[in-house]
């Protein structure tokens, strides 16, 4: 299931297809891609983080290319809403948006997150090197063993692939729909339910929403 209907009408407004995007980056800069649901929320949360330089949603995980927001959304296509985070690693570790990917998130949820289900909206974290796995990895183990939340985490760590960037109306959403965007992540209980997951650690390193 896709998002709420009267927002699949903004979809008239893509007149171009998607891109991929590759990690290169400026000197200096890293990049970690992350699915979380919405792109929209995940760009929002990551956008707020000390040490990020951009984020870009896009498909990726999936084999189609240069996939449609229709095409993935409807399913089949293997992708996963995602965001690439590009970041300066001197201010802000890879490790450090991993415990803020986690707690932005329900990571035992496995059919989608919130109002959103289905494979595109699944999380995932995307892994582009041994030492991103290992600490991916690491996370995921002593989130487990903290019992926090109290079920089991179920998002995968998967190699990264191609990233093709999502339709521009897609980009900066919460920015430019300021109304309707926070309509939205209200309507579909994603802060609720991240709180209800995480407590006190809900949105840790992000700030409040």
């Amino acid at each position: 299931m896709s998002r709420f209907a009267s927002f699949l009408a903004a979809s008239l407004l893509a007149m171009f297809a998607p891109h991929a995007v590759f990690a290169a980056t400026e000197e200096g800069l890293a990049v970690a891609t992350f699915a979380g649901g919405c792109f929209w929320c995940v760009e929002s949360d990551f956008d707020k983080v000390p040490g990020v330089v951009e984020t870009i949603s896009g498909y990726t995980g999936g084999t189609v290319e240069n996939p449609t927001y229709r095409q993935v959304t409807k399913g089949g296509t293997g992708h996963r809403e995602a965001v690439q985070i590009r970041y300066d690693p001197d201010q802000v570790s890879y490790e450090r948006l991993l415990h803020i990917f986690w707690r932005s998130v329900d990571p035992t949820d496995g059919g989608g997150q919130f109002c959103d289900r289905g494979e595109s909206y699944q999380t995932a974290i995307f892994v582009r090197n041994e030492e991103e796995r290992r600490l991916a990895e690491a996370s995921r183990e002593m989130l487990q063993a903290s019992m926090v939340p109290d079920a089991p985490v179920v998002t995968p760590i998967e190699p990264a692939g191609a990233f093709y960037a999502a339709e521009d109306y897609h980009q900066d959403y919460y920015t430019k729909n300021p109304i309707r965007y926070r309509f939205y992540r209200f309507s579909c209980g994603r802060d609720s339910r991240v709180r209800q997951v995480w407590g006190s650690q809900a949105h840790a390193g992000i700030g409040q929403h």
